[in-house]
Formats: C-alpha cells, structure tokens, sequence
C-alpha cells in the first residue's frame, strides 16, 4: 500500500490549513481552492473520495468533537429552531431541489432528482462550525447553527436511502420511507442513550489518562458502528453519546480532560484540513464522469440546482423563524424577539461540505439486479460538487463581510469577563471556606508558609480575572493579568535554559531533565492558562 498519497494530503492541507490562520481568508476555502488548483497540476496523485472511508471513519469523529464542544443546555433551550432546521429543512430542500432538477433537466427520473436533492440537502458541520468560530456570530445564532449542523446528516443520510431505493427499483414508498426515517432517528437516539452512560461510567472508572483518552478516541466510532449495525443513525447515536459526554466531562479527572483536549484538537484540526482540501481535488473525478452532460448544458444545470439551494433555504428559515412566534402566545412570551437580520444570517449560513460529497459518491453505478446504468449518476455528482463549492466559496466569502454590514452585536465580551468574575468569585468563596474546615482538623495541620501559599494560589486565582477588566498598562497596553503571565513565562523560560544547560555539563541526565521540564511546564500552562 502507497502511504505517500495519504502523507502528502495531511501535510499539504495542514500547511495550507496553518497559513489560513493568519490570513483574513477561513481555512476551509483556502483548503478548497488549493485543492482545485492542484488537482490538474501534474504529478499530483489521484485522490478518490471514498465513501465507506469518509461516513464511518472520518464523519464520527468530526461530529464527535463538534458535539463535545457544545452546549446540551443552549441546544435544549433551542430545540424547536434546531429540529425545523435539520429535520423540515432538510426534508424541504430535498422536495424542492429534487423537483426542480426533474423539471431542468430532461430525461432524468424523479426518484434520481431526489436523490440529488437529499445529496445537497445538509449543511455541513464542519463548514458551519469553522465559519461561526471565525466570524463571531451572536451565541444563539451558532448554537442554531451548529445544532443543525450535528443532526441534519442523519435526515439527509435516511432521505437518500429512501430515493435510491425508490431510484433502482426496490419498491420503496412514502409510507415506508417514513417508516425507516423513524427508526433510523429513533434508534439512533435510543442506542446513544444506552451507550452514553456505561461509556461515561468507563471514563471515570478508568484512572490512567492514556486508557481514558484510548477510550476516548474510540467512542464516536463505536457509537456509530453499533448503531448502523442495527440499521439506526449512527449520526444520530455519536451525537448524543458526545452531548452527555461533554456536559458529564467535569467528572472525569483533570489529567484526562487536558490530555483530552489536546488530543482532539489534533484529530480535528488533521481530519477538518484533509476534508477540505479533498473537496478540491474532486475536482478531476468529477469531470472526467461527466460524460454525456459536457458543455454549456451542465454549466447551466449546475447555476440552476446552485440557485435553488440558496433561495430555498430562504424561503424556509423565514417562515420557520417567524410563523411559530406569530401562532403561540407562549413562544412569544418565553423567547426574545428574532430579528429579520439574524434569519438572513441563518439563510446565508448553509454552505455544504464533504457529507454531501461522500453520498453522492455512494450511489450506486447500476440499478438494482441489472446492468442498467443508475440515471445520471455522472450529472449528480457533478451538480453536487459545484453545490459544494459554490457554497463554501460564495457564501463563506461572503458572510464575515455580511455580518459587519448588518452589525449584528456579537458576544459582549465586558459582560462575558464579568460574568466569568462573579463565578470565579463565588467558587473562591467556596474553596476557601473548604480550606478552612480542612485546616481545622489537625490531621491536615500544615506549616503556616504552606497554608498562606494555598490562600495564595487561591486569591491569584480571584483577582486575576478581575484584573482583566482593569486598566491597561500605558507602554505596552497589557492587562495586569497579561503582565504577570508574560514575566511568569520569563522567569520559567531563565529556569529551563539552567536546566538544559546542567543537562548538557551532565550534571543532571536526560531523564531527570525531563521531570524538570514536565514540572515547569505545568507551571507555564497554570501560568499562561486560555482566556477564551
């Protein structure tokens, strides 16, 4: 097996991926640009996106992460929203994408029309995510997002299951096709909520971080495999496995969740960058299957179905942000009031991304015992790969530059540290007066310099946030708090040159320079902690 391919995409893309982060282009389409541009530069290797490898392998956990890091209780509090989005929505555009492509495009067959639109029909997670973290969308607006981004894969995945049945003769009908639409999330749901708890109950049973994060690389794979197994969403069971999971994730040790966070990150940051740029160099696997449809025709079929996805979402989020606040008293009562501008952000929002890609290219080539060609099989996969790139390149170019001009208030981040204050402060309170209880009893009398250091550590930790809302300094503009992290750092950095240095006159070994530096380290990261 040629390892190089592989080599060459994950390290291509994460250098393009790293550049993107200091340019005011999103990464995601700078990886797709450059995925086009290399994809006919000579020598180039071949890259088939394949479908048994992206949905079970790359898509758990990319959905996993995505999971983890929201929020149960903001999603909870935006269920009605989400649901309209990732379930009627998809449903919608795979009707009306489906039905206007049968009406374009002559000689195609309804039931591949739909297929078509249940291809197109999501919005992708990676997509959404990366783009909302970059332009700082208004919170309730990314947790819409971003809900809808976790569950809309498992309508899409279940709608063309149905479609491609209807499509190559298996007898397939409306009623059956709710049916198995049913199962597919009712069993999804159902087998996350009986993996989530002894998963949970593993993690914090487990007391070596490495079994723990072993553990934890292998849940959303798990998950969506028992799922599928029983012919449920495995979408549907990584999601709610990782929602439980984020919102418990307190109750697994410390070493565990810094390890944890490390370690997905990673896997993210590989598996979002080689996903991206891989959505590029489609670009030659497409055309070349294009075949019969070659030409002006297909350039018009592909600007008609592109269109059709972008009104459609319009013409569904308005009616679903404003009609259920219009016909209940109650909603009115309970939520704020949506605004026109936060719905046009959520109809822009909807670019799409590998998923689509990956089922399309999971249709089949022939229809169901024969050898007659699936009907425009070729024509699919070229309209889904212009949809996916006329998404993410129009509209992800698009929105940053669409927010500022509709200046929707973004997070406020004065009420955010002040917030982040008074809790601080409340769990100091709470800390200390632990403290107290356990020094009086004389089973844990300490001298009294190591007491005062932990009312210290303790009173550090309680002023430093407030010391953010201070005034800066008038030379450099820094925080106090930012001051006292920068000399933290120097200070630890003259100590690790000792250390080296001693290493070096063999003074001290290797291995004992490494207990060193691990302990400075540790004091570096306490020191130079994230603050957002």
């Amino acid at each position: 097996m040629d390892v190089m391919p592989l080599l060459l995409l994950v390290a291509g893309s994460a250098a393009v991926a790293g550049a993107g982060r200091r340019s005011p282009v999103p990464a995601p389409l700078l990886l797709v640009a450059a995925g086009l541009a290399l994809s006919y530069v000579p020598g180039v290797p071949d890259y088939h996106l394949e479908p048994e490898i992206v949905l079970p392998l790359v898509l758990p956990p990319l959905l996993y992460t995505a999971a983890v890091d929201s929020s149960y209780l903001d999603l909870r509090a935006q269920v009605r929203p989400v649901a309209l989005l990732s379930v009627g929505y998809v449903l919608f555009a795979t009707f009306v994408v489906g039905w206007a492509a049968y009406l374009l495009i002559p000689g195609l067959p309804l039931t591949a029309a739909l297929v078509l639109g249940a291809v197109v029909a999501p919005p992708d997670a990676v997509a959404a995510t990366a783009v909302a973290r970059r332009v700082g969308l208004p919170s309730r607006i990314t947790t819409i997002l971003q809900g809808e981004s976790l569950v809309n894969d498992a309508t899409a995945i279940t709608a063309y299951r149905v479609a491609v049945a209807a499509a190559v003769g298996e007898g397939a009908s409306w009623a059956g096709g709710i049916v198995e639409f049913l199962v597919a999330a009712i069993g999804g749901v159902g087998i996350g909520l009986v993996l989530m708890a002894p998963l949970h109950w593993l993690r914090t049973h487990l007391h070596e971080a490495l079994l723990q994060n072993t553990l934890s690389l292998l849940i959303p794979f798990v998950a969506y495999a028992v799922a599928e197994q029983f012919e449920a969403s495995g979408v549907l069971a990584v999601v709610v496995v990782a929602l439980y999971l984020g919102h418990r994730a307190w109750e697994v040790d410390f070493a565990t969740r810094l390890q944890e966070e490390a370690v997905w990150k990673m896997v993210a940051f590989v598996l979002e960058s080689s996903v991206f740029a891989l959505i590029g160099l489609q670009l030659p696997v497409v055309v070349r299957e294009l075949g019969e449809y070659e030409g002006i025709d297909a350039a018009w079929y592909a600007v008609a179905v592109f269109l059709v996805v972008v009104v459609a979402r319009f013409v569904w989020v308005y009616p679903a942000t404003f009609l259920p606040r219009i016909l209940s008293a109650r909603i009115r009562e309970r939520e704020d009031n949506p605004t026109w501008k936060g719905a046009f952000v959520i109809s822009w929002a909807g670019m799409r991304g590998v998923v689509s890609l990956a089922i399309a290219f999971s249709i089949p080539v022939t229809l169901h015992d024969s050898d007659e060609p699936f009907p425009g099989r070729a024509l699919i996969l070229f309209l889904t790969f212009t949809t996916v790139i006329g998404t993410l390149v129009l509209q992800g170019l698009t929105l940053p530059p669409l927010i500022r001009l509709l200046k929707l208030p973004g997070r406020d981040q004065q009420a955010a540290t002040l917030a982040e204050a008074n809790a601080q402060a409340q769990a100091s309170r709470a800390a200390e007066q632990r403290l107290d209880e356990l020094l009086s009893d004389e089973r844990n009398a300490l001298p009294g310099p190591l007491a005062e250091r932990l009312r210290t550590v303790l009173e550090r930790r309680r002023n430093s946030v407030w010391e953010r809302l201070g005034q800066a300094n008038p030379v450099t503009g820094e925080s106090v708090d930012d001051t006292y992290r920068r000399l933290s750092r120097e200070m630890i950095g003259a100590e690790r040159e000792v250390f080296v240095r001693l290493r070096d006159l063999r003074y001290i070994d290797d291995e004992m320079l490494r207990t060193l530096l691990r302990r400075l380290d540790l004091e570096e990261a306490a020191a130079y902690r994230e603050t957002t």
